[in-house]
């Protein structure tokens, strides 16, 4: 089992966090999601084969750009720019 812990843009309310959820526990081979909106991160659980760059995909593909986290200390200021990196999401949050 790996941990692959991502940092995702565009995130702002809780049904935001619902989204992310659902975007990555819909990938073949997760077996646990964490969001953490605060943070502005994910922390995945998966088989050894999930790689980061498909969770990536799927997170782009339903609006929150995401990349891999970096090893420092998360970041607690407010992503800036429109829920969803301007993108109608339908969250009704934007």
């Amino acid at each position: 089992m790996n941990t692959i812990d991502l940092e995702v843009d565009g995130m702002t309310c809780g049904a935001c966090v619902k989204h992310v959820t659902q975007a990555l526990q819909g990938l073949p081979g997760v077996n646990a999601v964490v969001v953490d909106l605060a943070a502005g991160r994910a922390s995945v659980s998966a088989d050894a084969a999930q790689s980061g760059a498909r969770m990536m995909a799927a997170l782009e593909a339903a609006g929150y750009p995401a990349r891999l986290a970096s090893s420092s200390a998360p970041d607690s200021q407010p992503k800036s720019g429109a829920c969803h990196g301007g993108k109608t999401g339908g969250c009704g949050c934007g």
